[in-house]
Parts: C-alpha cells; sequence; structure tokens
C-alpha cells in the first residue's frame, strides 16, 4: 500500500503518494498467484507461472498508463491544447488494445488476469500522475518519462520471456515495444527544437 502524507504548497495542501516498493507490489501481484489453471500449452507449470506473473505486472503497467495519458488528455490547457488533446487521445487509442491483449494471454497461459483497477494501482511501477498540473509542456513531459519507463519495462518483459522461450509471449512484447516507441517518438518531437 502506498504511503500518503499531506505537505503544504502555496496552492494548499496537497497529498503526496510515494512510489510501492517491489517488494510490496510483488505481494500485490502474488493475490491470486497460485491460481493456474490446467492447459495443454506446452510449458511446465513453473515456466506458465512466471509468464502469468511477468504478463500481470506488465498488465498492471499498461492499465495504469493508459490511465494516465487519460489525465493529461482531460486536463491539458494552453494555446496548444487542442493539438495536444487530440495528441494523448490518439496515444490512448494506441496502447488500450494491449489491456486486453495482454489480459488474454495470461488466461490463455491458464492464469488469472489481475487486471481491476485496484489491482492495478496496488502493482503497477509506473510514477503516480501529477495532479497539479495544467500547462501543454508540463503535461507532455509527464506523459514522455512514463511511456518511456514503461517502453523499458516492456523491453525487459521481451527479454525475459525470450529466455523462457516463449515466443509467442515475446512477439506480444515486441508488438507492443514498436507501439510504445511510436508513441514516444510523437511525445519527444513536441518537446524537440
Amino acid at each position: 500500500m502506498a504511503k500518503v502524507s499531506d505537505t503544504a504548497s502555496s496552492t494548499g495542501t496537497t497529498t503526496q503518494i510515494s512510489k510501492v516498493s517491489p517488494t510490496k507490489r510483488k505481494a500485490a501481484m502474488a493475490t491470486n498467484k497460485s491460481t493456474l489453471y490446467p492447459s495443454k500449452i506446452d510449458f511446465s507449470d513453473a515456466t506458465r507461472a512466471k509468464l502469468v506473473d511477468l504478463c500481470n505486472q506488465r498488465l498492471a503497467d499498461t492499465s495504469d498508463l493508459v490511465s494516465q495519458v487519460k489525465q493529461a488528455h482531460w486536463n491539458v490547457k494552453g494555446p496548444d491544447f487542442q493539438q495536444l488533446h487530440e495528441l494523448f487521445d490518439a496515444i490512448h487509442a494506441a496502447l488500450e488494445p494491449f489491456v486486453d491483449v495482454i489480459a488474454e494471454r495470461a488466461t490463455t497461459l491458464g492464469g488469472v488476469a489481475l487486471g481491476t483497477v485496484r489491482m492495478a494501482a496496488k502493482a503497477t511501477s509506473l510514477k503516480e500522475y501529477p495532479d497539479d498540473i495544467a500547462a501543454g509542456k508540463a503535461h507532455l513531459e509527464a506523459v514522455r518519462d512514463r511511456v518511456a519507463a514503461y517502453a523499458a519495462a516492456n523491453r525487459q518483459a521481451l527479454e525475459a520471456s525470450g529466455k523462457l522461450d516463449d515466443p509467442t509471449t515475446e512477439d506480444m512484447f515486441t508488438e507492443i515495444s514498436r507501439t510504445v516507441d511510436l508513441q514516444l517518438y510523437f511525445l519527444e518531437s513536441h518537446l524537440q527544437g
């Protein structure tokens, strides 16, 4: 569970949520870890369990990321409002289908997809999205940083699935990587030059 503290700011009191530790994140992911349904898929139960855990971590981060992009979409202000409002909506549209893709891979492997908002909030590795920004550039930077962190974690999952000799899950993460890298390029292009 995240540690919550109140701090004074020039605009009043703000709540800060510290990042969930990796140990607590793993504990949150273990909620349904023991549930592995029988399957004729050609992996050992131990390998399937590792792949399901990997998928569930990516599911948590994906769910969190798409909601954070929507947060930017809803709250961006300034002279570039229309362009950024549409950009954030397009990024959301590009990433949102992967929530279902990842969840269904976890269940295909015989696991339980841990896909509720509360499950994602407990397990995500992404930093909390700031609730005190409005300017377009600030939202661009916040979304860029989270998309970059997500892309790096996705590449680690891609590598891990390869080490587990699962080309199907590896291919899924490769598809995600191509899409996420393109969205990162779109974000960075707005901040360059």
